[in-house]
């Protein structure tokens, strides 16, 4: 059997209090990861207890898993997670965020579910309540076999504005190649503006403090500061063995500009940033 693994993000954000979780499959196990602004939690699965229908629903454990939302039922000795979370109004993209990169045989796919979407919904998590009312959403998806050798991820969807930016950086190798590969959205109100390398997008800047994009008449500039962040488990060579490092609710300046205009400029939203050296 080739090496192989699938994984979801789910985020939810109401004002400081954020909960992303994370099921899938691995080689070997299923697993469900819990990540909050004060810590993460990973929790193994027999391979046996998770079940997919399609892109439909994710059943691991006693927990279900759709693009609707979440039930939750987790009970372990660190980590004990209940209850239920609705999602309403997602915001797919138009097209496959890959392209025609889709058809390639790269180490990791990404699916974006949902830019912004409504939460609502209450959870327990571990003796602590987490209500969520008319709160914002994001979901995306992973599959292969291993996450890139070095790569960033920033997701953001705290603006004054209904907005949603996702961007991400990754070495790829291919056909014996190495190059770095650009995805990104800025969605703002139903308008979905892409960066991607198949679209000739230029990286003017990648550093654990600033990250700039520049496509044609678009430049997208994001500000960070160090962050440590929580491990995190990610897939290599189809087992969660590679420990990465997430920062799920640190300030960022986010500086979207097209056409001269700028169309987002906010200073202290909050942000969930990876950095992987490789």
């Amino acid at each position: 059997m080739r090496p192989y693994y699938e994984g979801w993000y789910m985020k939810q954000q109401q004002g400081g209090d954020i909960l992303a979780v994370i099921p899938g499959r691995a080689q070997d196990e299923a697993f469900i990861q819990v990540v909050t602004a004060d810590g993460a939690h990973y929790l193994p699965f027999p391979l046996e207890d998770f079940r997919q229908t399609g892109t439909r629903s994710m059943r691991v454990g006693r927990s279900l898993f759709s693009p609707i939302g979440m039930m939750l039922d987790v009970q372990a000795p660190d980590l004990e997670l209940v209850g239920r979370l609705r999602y309403r109004e997602l915001t797919p993209l138009r097209s496959d965020i890959m392209g025609p990169f889709a058809y390639l045989p790269l180490e990791t796919k990404h699916t974006v579910f949902s830019m912004r979407h409504r939460v609502d919904g209450e959870v327990e998590l571990n003796g602590r309540t987490l209500r969520f009312e008319n709160a914002k959403g994001y979901m995306e998806g992973d599959r292969g076999h291993s996450f890139p050798r070095g790569y960033t991820w920033i997701q953001s969807t705290d603006f004054g504005c209904a907005a949603s930016v996702m961007l991400a950086l990754a070495e790829i190798p291919l056909a014996g190649l190495r190059f770095t590969g650009c995805i990104g959205v800025v969605w703002i109100a139903g308008v979905e503006h892409r960066f991607a390398t198949y679209r000739g997008v230029r990286i003017r800047e990648a550093s654990d403090r600033a990250v700039e994009v520049r496509q044609g008449d678009m430049t997208l500039r994001v500000e960070l500061p160090e962050a440590g962040g929580h491990r995190l488990q990610a897939p290599a060579q189809g087992s969660m063995a590679r420990p990465i490092r997430e920062s799920p609710a640190v300030p960022a300046r986010f500086r979207f500009v097209k056409g001269g205009r700028t169309l987002l400029d906010s200073s202290d939203a909050c942000t969930s940033f990876e950095l992987v050296a490789p």
